[in-house]
């Protein structure tokens, strides 16, 4: 039977399991780690602006652990907070950056950055989270095979003419559909399942506040793509890899 936490209708049972939340302080992230709770999972959401939690409404829940002043980003700081994890089922990216400009006023330093808020901190996690995966099934006995990997790209990724005017983030978000089939495919051997969302607009306070004259109705609500991410990241997905799945509302 559905269960509903903050909007979220969840199908699904983490049943204890744990799941780090990249970006899991953000509107999207916040979706999801109530959707990941009320399926009963235990969330790891790494955090580098402390300014995000102060209206973290998971800051008190001793199911979300909260690792502070990890920078995504960073090599070392990755792997250091991957280390400190329990055995770990599911690891979810939503972590990034947006950045909108012509080329003419987009410097190779700018370009860079898109790539390593969008790109290369999705290469650090996926890295990790498959060493983990594999240390939990090399553990004993007990140790099960599998684990989910869910990222985020975008609807330039998949469609690169709508990116025009935003090159550094149509690019770096492109990088992460092709890490996402690319990684499914090395994986498949070990039960772990790779896959990647694509949303177009998400309805956001900070999107309505860019733009206000938009149909927020043709938006992608939050809550509805956390729904998508969290089947993903479920045991109850048993066959869907390799996948960049598109959601797009009605835009």
């Amino acid at each position: 039977m559905a269960r509903v936490s903050r909007g979220v209708r969840v199908m699904v049972d983490f049943a204890g399991s744990h799941v780090v939340v990249t970006g899991g302080t953000g509107a999207l992230g916040r979706a999801v780690v109530g959707a990941l709770r009320a399926a009963g999972a235990v969330c790891h959401v790494p955090n580098l602006i402390a300014a995000e939690l102060e209206e973290f409404p998971f800051s008190s829940d001793p199911g979300v652990q909260i690792a502070r002043d990890v920078d995504v980003g960073d090599e070392a700081a990755v792997h250091r907070f991957f280390a400190g994890l329990p055995p770990l089922w599911a690891s979810i990216h939503l972590a990034g950056g947006f950045a909108m400009a012509p080329i003419s006023e987009t410097s190779a330093s700018d370009f860079i950055a898109q790539f390593r808020m969008n790109a290369i901190s999705c290469f650090l996690c996926s890295a990790a989270a498959v060493k983990a995966f594999r240390a939990r099934r090399q553990a004993g006995p007990g140790g099960a095979k599998g684990g989910r990997i869910v990222n985020v790209a975008a609807r330039p990724a998949l469609e690169p003419r709508l990116g025009a005017g935003m090159i550094g983030y149509t690019a770096s978000k492109a990088a992460v559909a092709a890490l996402t089939q690319a990684l499914a495919q090395e994986v498949v051997a070990d039960e772990i399942w790779v896959n990647a969302v694509a949303p177009s607009v998400l309805d956001t306070p900070t999107n309505r506040m860019a733009m206000p004259d938009a149909d927020f109705g043709m938006w992608v609500a939050p809550a509805a793509l956390a729904e998508i991410i969290v089947f993903l990241a479920s045991a109850d997905n048993r066959v869907t890899r390799g996948a960049v799945i598109p959601v797009y509302g009605g835009s």
